[in-house]
């Protein structure tokens, strides 16, 4: 499955700009369980919140953008809404936990 990703420092902070909430995914080829984790997030973000984006930053091809989000060990995701990061989750990622983290800022911004 091909996910829309991040293409420099410029693509990041317009697509935080441009949309109402979005779920960043930094990682890359190299952890094997950002492989496993990311379509299950991504899954998780179509079935219960259609209007949180959601893209992928591969840390070796843009450190650049890892290092200005202080995103130093993966998976990472940052979660903003309205521009404001909000919800910054590494390393250990439960999806029933990050569901829960979710709901309330989903609800408020969405209802």
């Amino acid at each position: 499955m091909e996910f829309p990703k991040i293409k420099d420092i410029a693509h990041f902070q317009q697509v935080v700009k441009e949309n109402t909430s979005t779920l960043f995914y930094f990682s890359n080829d190299d952890c094997n369980v950002c492989k496993v984790l990311k379509p299950k997030v991504y899954d998780l973000l179509q079935q219960h919140f259609p209007e949180i984006g959601f893209f992928y930053v591969d840390t070796k091809t843009l450190p650049d953008v890892a290092a200005q989000n202080r995103v130093f060990t993966i998976p990472t995701l940052l979660v903003f809404f309205d521009g404001n990061e909000l919800i910054r989750k590494s390393r250990y990622i439960g999806i029933e936990e990050l569901k829960q983290e979710l709901s309330r800022p989903y609800k408020i911004m969405f209802a």
